[in-house]
């Protein structure tokens, strides 16, 4: 039997305080909130279980034993492998230099003992919804990411509404950042969001989505009457937008040479898209897990990839054929 995807697990929070009715305190009332709760008497025994339980969230006392909050906090900022997780400080000190302390020091919130238990809660979601919502953006594009995506999906799923799901992206993009490196190719990747967006916009409502998933790779949830409007425009925008960003004695001649590695110059066609589409409709394909609906716009991709130019490829399968 398999898990639900639609049942999200609950964000997992480590309390690190050495004063036990403290913490017991914290715990009692995050687990009434619905999280779920892991607890440290330390710095030393915190770093143990951030490896093994990789919480969502840590609170964490300022004045511990053996280590204390302030250079727990420095150890997993430099560390790559938490230097995200979000942090809050407990402190006893109502003075202003301690609380400067604990932010410089790379708390993300802090709490002043005795706190209530509302302005707890209410702290550890707004930080952790910061937190989410910083991790889910491109820094490129500014577009949400891919754990975005898939609650957007799911969003639609549990809507019982139409809709369809286009994952997009360039063709012979690696062509791009061969011959004119990687700034460039980040410039043709922004052209692409830009044009999708301006899609995704004059399409009206209701509202369709966009995200990007990670370099040339773009997804779009909409209603599937949209799917056409959108990705047409978008194609004609972008490669408009493309031509202008290739030199232009390649854009007057229509290719650019990209030596292999054996040092042959190779001729590779100005880029295009490659958009897949997989639809949930009524009298169509119907979908339970985000996963298989992009599975299935990913294929579709693939197909279209095989095609000359930019294509579209939509699944229109019906039910009895998945």
């Amino acid at each position: 039997m398999t898990a639900d995807p639609a049942v999200e697990r609950p964000d997992l929070i480590l309390v690190v305080d050495d004063d036990q009715d403290i913490a017991r305190f914290v715990s009692v009332n995050l687990k009434i909130h619905g999280f779920e709760v892991v607890l440290a008497g330390d710095g030393l025994e915190a770093l143990e279980l951030v490896e093994k339980r990789h919480p969502d969230l840590a609170v964490v006392d300022l004045m511990m034993p053996r280590m204390d909050g302030l250079e727990l906090t420095r150890r997993l900022r430099a560390n790559p492998m938490t230097s995200a997780l979000p942090v809050i400080m407990l402190t006893a000190k109502g003075m202003t230099v301690d609380k400067v302390v604990g932010l410089t020091a790379g708390a993300d919130d802090y709490l002043v003992k005795p706190f209530d238990t509302l302005e707890l809660i209410a702290r550890v979601r707004s930080t952790l919804r910061r937190n989410q919502e910083f991790r889910e953006v491109s820094p490129l594009t500014g577009l949400p990411g891919n754990t975005r995506v898939r609650r957007e999906i799911l969003d639609r799923m549990r809507s019982g509404t139409d809709y369809a799901v286009g994952y997009v992206d360039i063709d012979r993009f690696k062509s791009v950042n061969d011959v004119y490196g990687f700034e460039r190719g980040d410039e043709f990747i922004t052209a692409l969001a830009r044009s999708m967006h301006r899609a995704v916009v004059a399409a009206g409502l209701p509202p369709a989505f966009l995200g990007h998933i990670g370099g040339d790779d773009f997804v779009i949830v909409c209603h599937p009457d949209q799917v056409l409007p959108i990705t047409q425009q978008a194609v004609v925008d972008f490669e408009q937008a493309a031509d202008e960003l290739y030199d232009p004695e390649h854009a007057k001649r229509g290719y650019i040479l990209v030596p292999d590695r054996r040092g042959n110059l190779l001729k590779a066609h100005l880029v295009t898209l490659s958009i897949g589409v997989a639809q949930h409709t009524e009298t169509g394909r119907k979908y339970t897990d985000p996963r298989e609906v992009i599975a299935v716009a990913s294929e579709m991709k693939k197909v279209a990839k095989n095609q000359p130019g930019s294509y579209i490829a939509v699944d229109r399968r019906k039910a009895d054929s998945q």
